[in-house]
């Protein structure tokens, strides 16, 4: 596969044609009588017409024929997808999956769409307002099929195997440590390469913003320079037997048959596209001093919900990092949290549960639900000198946090047979260690 480029930048408006056409997009408008190449001029609105120019998201495509050249849309198996958040009771206990298995391409094919399972979320797609967690396990590539979510976006988190991703404004290579945004609306295909695993975070009705910095300044978190846009690429070609166009509109999955490749975007404009990030790139703030910082300090995007602050998802990683601070137990503290914390893991360890914590699983713990480092952990850390250290090297866990309160499926619970019924033990061998005749607290060896 040759080198893909790629336009830097997030939320940028941006133009790209494919250079086998040039002077594709029109000059000096949108939408003229005959457009160059005798393309068709198509829009694609990600916000309301009358959003503030600082919300408002669209683009243009300048296309060999207009996404509307197909057969009516018919209801097909919805698989594990659902959005109906009382399949089961509720459960406020700890939960946590051990890696999710990836079927076997001997077995049985499976490809992005039919091996997307939706493990918990919260909300009402009709009213725009909520989200999903999904896990992708597949096998194949998706072929002479696309998708394209009338929901809300896609958020990808591949764990295991690179993605391949066809999408209307061009090509993307998203391999493990990177993270692909594909927004309402957007068509997209992915081929993989192997036996390949994944998490997916979808929000309805808002998108993925970079977080306000606030007092750390102009700089800093995941920098607008390190998100990647690909460049316009087309292909003209015919697909005897049809090429199917899976939507997910209101929570249930459509399919309809078209002629040719969707992916046939010669030239487009506008500020309303797909984009990916390299995890790496990352700039991480952390104390120096002593205490710590809250984990919002490693948020990389954020889907806000119409009260200040609080979002309707974010999405939260734990980079390699130094930890420095002084008379400070260093990992993650105990805590209860309004908010919902789902946690994956790409690849390493996670700091505050070594053990039982696997890439390729995940943690939920909900709102209110205690949580923090087991006992191991909890020994150990109370006990070490605190001199500098790095902290995760070789690992990349991530959280998904919400301000809803999740209802995780029955898949999740039962169907999945990944949950780990013993999680809870991790902390029972925590034991008091209260002295009441003395308020000095016993000091690291």
């Amino acid at each position: 596969m040759a080198e893909l480029k790629y336009i830097p930048g997030f939320g940028n408006e941006c133009a790209s044609e494919d250079p086998r056409c040039p002077g594709a997009l029109p000059e000096g408008q949108n939408n003229p009588q005959v457009c160059p190449y005798n393309l068709y001029a198509e829009q694609l609105s990600g916000s309301a017409f009358t959003c503030p120019r600082s919300t408002n998201k669209r683009s243009w495509l300048y296309r060999i024929l207009p996404s509307v050249s197909h057969k009516p849309f018919e209801s097909i198996d919805q698989g594990h997808v659902t959005h109906s958040w009382d399949e089961v009771d509720p459960d406020p206990n700890q939960l946590r999956w051990k890696p999710f298995e990836i079927p076997k391409a001997s077995q049985k094919k499976v490809d992005f769409v039919s091996g997307l399972h939706t493990l918990c979320g919260a909300g009402d797609i009709k009213s725009n307002n909520g989200l999903a967690i999904h896990i992708f396990l597949c096998n194949t590539s998706m072929g002479n099929r696309c998708f394209y979510n009338s929901d809300g976006d896609f958020l990808i988190v591949p764990q295991k195997g690179k993605l391949h991703i066809y999408t209307e404004f061009g090509r993307m290579l998203v391999q493990p440590n990177e993270i692909c945004v594909i927004q309402r609306g957007m068509r997209f295909s992915i081929d993989v390469f192997e036996e390949t695993r994944g998490y997916v975070l979808e929000v309805y009705g808002v998108h993925f913003e970079l977080p306000d910095l606030g007092p750390i300044g102009a700089n800093g978190l995941a920098n607008p320079r390190d998100f990647l846009i690909p460049v316009a690429w087309y292909e003209d070609r015919q697909v005897p037997g049809g090429y199917t166009v899976i939507n997910k509109y209101q929570g249930k999955l459509f399919a309809a048959k078209q002629d040719v490749s969707p992916f046939n975007v010669v030239a487009w404009h506008g500020n309303y596209t797909p984009y990916k990030y390299n995890l790496e790139n990352f700039m991480v703030i952390n104390s120096v001093a002593f205490d710590h910082a809250d984990p919002s300090i490693f948020t990389v995007l954020t889907a806000k919900s119409v009260r200040p602050g609080v979002a309707i998802a974010d999405f939260v990683i734990f980079p390699p990092r130094w930890g420095v601070a002084d008379k400070t137990f260093r990992p993650p503290y105990y805590h209860r949290n309004c908010m919902s914390e789902f946690m994956g893991l790409i690849k390493g360890y996670y700091e505050a549960k070594q053990g039982g914590f696997l890439p390729g699983g995940g943690s939920l713990h909900s709102s209110m639900t205690p949580h923090g480092p087991d006992a191991d952990c909890f020994e150990k850390a109370s006990k070490a000198k605190l001199a500098p250290e790095r902290i995760a090297d070789g690992t990349m866990a991530f959280m998904f946090e919400s301000s809803l309160s999740m209802a995780v499926t029955k898949w999740g619970l039962k169907t999945s047979n990944c949950l780990d019924e013993n999680y809870y033990k991790c902390w029972e061998p925590l034991k008091s260690h209260f002295t009441p005749n003395s308020r000095k607290p016993a000091g690291p060896n």
